[in-house]
């Protein structure tokens, strides 16, 4: 950081920028302004920016507006770098927030190293990640809808007991349905057409994704990752929009906090109390991990669906699926003897497998 003269901070919002230039180790900023997001507000941003002599580094936090600004400015040649949010220090007694402070404040912790920066993806990278959380919105959706109509039904005195809901046998049933009352009618036919709407959405995002899983740059990373237990092609690309290039984490630990599975920690004096994980960084990936966490629950041999994914590949990879299932499997049923809740011993269980997903990461490229 030290060859940088200039140390600029932006808060950024969909409304307006306020800025704040510190020159050096100065201990107020030389300037502070504000511009109005748009190509008025680039324009004399970037044309502010060519008068500053000395180099500059500038930084703004993670947000709603997305990577454009950081974009914007790499383009045009300024070294532009993008803040974790959740992971600014903050002091507890700090109870004054402003848009001046905020940048303020990033300029100053840029200029000490004390920002997490986070890695920007490219536009592709972007488009791809914006489709699966979009797939994963609308699973949510859907599984809303479904509830609405169960919860319509019973309240109605109607409760399908003759296997699992949402199949054709389901729905047989939901159509012999006849309710009293016109209103109530109405209510149900709706909801069964939302229902039919999200699933060929959801259906839809699904067939996109596992082409691009299956015909794109991101297929050799999928298929080396599906050969652990509980991953999937669409795990497997959650994973992999959401982290990118999984070499960038030097050490499994740093995956694993990155993603919150890391348990919290307060230690003073000789005392070291840990509490429950941190879930700072990724919800998305650190959802996906827990769920194909409980497929360690119950060991078994290798069924056709998994052989089918670890057909073909590669030695050293097939290696690591072997000891992930065999220790995995170990790790569940001891936390579970102990007592441990079952939801307890899945986010412990998913935190070890963040680990071997760290593994295939290092060799899958």
């Amino acid at each position: 950081m030290a060859n940088f003269s200039n140390w600029i901070g932006i808060d950024d919002h969909a409304d307006k920028w306020t800025i704040a230039h510190y020159r050096g180790t100065a201990c107020e900023p030389e300037r502070e302004w504000e511009l109005e997001p748009g190509e008025s507000g680039y324009r004399k941003l970037i044309g502010w920016l060519k008068e500053i002599k000395g180099p500059e580094q500038i930084v703004y936090e993670a947000g709603p507006c997305g990577y454009e600004l950081q974009r914007r400015l790499t383009k045009s040649g300024f070294d532009c770098r993008v803040a974790a949010p959740s992971l600014t220090p903050r002091k507890p007694g700090d109870r004054v927030k402003t848009n001046r402070r905020d940048a303020r404040k990033l300029a100053r912790m840029l200029r000490a190293g004390e920002l997490t920066l986070i890695a920007i993806p490219t536009e592709r990278q972007e488009s791809v990640r914006e489709l699966v959380r979009a797939r994963e919105a609308a699973n949510k959706d859907l599984l809303s809808a479904r509830h609405q109509l169960s919860k319509l039904l019973l309240r109605h005195g109607h409760r399908y007991r003759e296997g699992k809901a949402w199949t054709q046998r389901f729905w047989a049933w939901v159509g012999g349905i006849e309710l009293s009352e016109e209103y109530s009618r109405e209510v149900m036919r709706q909801q069964v057409l939302v229902i039919e709407q999200r699933e060929q959405l959801v259906a839809e995002y699904g067939r996109i994704i596992e082409k691009i899983a299956s015909e794109s740059e991101y297929t050799p990373q999928v298929q080396a990752l599906s050969v652990l237990r509980g991953i999937d092609w669409l795990t497997a690309m959650t994973i992999l929009v959401e982290l990118g290039d999984l070499r960038r984490f030097g050490t499994a630990p740093q995956l694993m906090a990155a993603i919150g599975l890391v348990p919290s920690e307060f230690s003073t004096g000789d005392k070291t109390r840990r509490g429950s994980i941190t879930k700072t960084g990724n919800a998305h990936v650190r959802r996906v991990v827990i769920e194909a966490a409980w497929h360690y629950q119950r060991y078994t041999r290798p069924g056709p669906r998994i052989r089918r994914r670890r057909a073909g590949q590669p030695a050293e990879q097939l290696d690591i699926a072997t000891r992930c299932d065999q220790r995995l499997h170990r790790r569940f049923i001891r936390l579970s003897s102990r007592g441990k809740r079952s939801t307890v011993a899945a986010v412990a269980v998913a935190r070890e497998l963040a680990g071997f997903i760290w593994a295939i990461g290092q060799i899958a490229y």
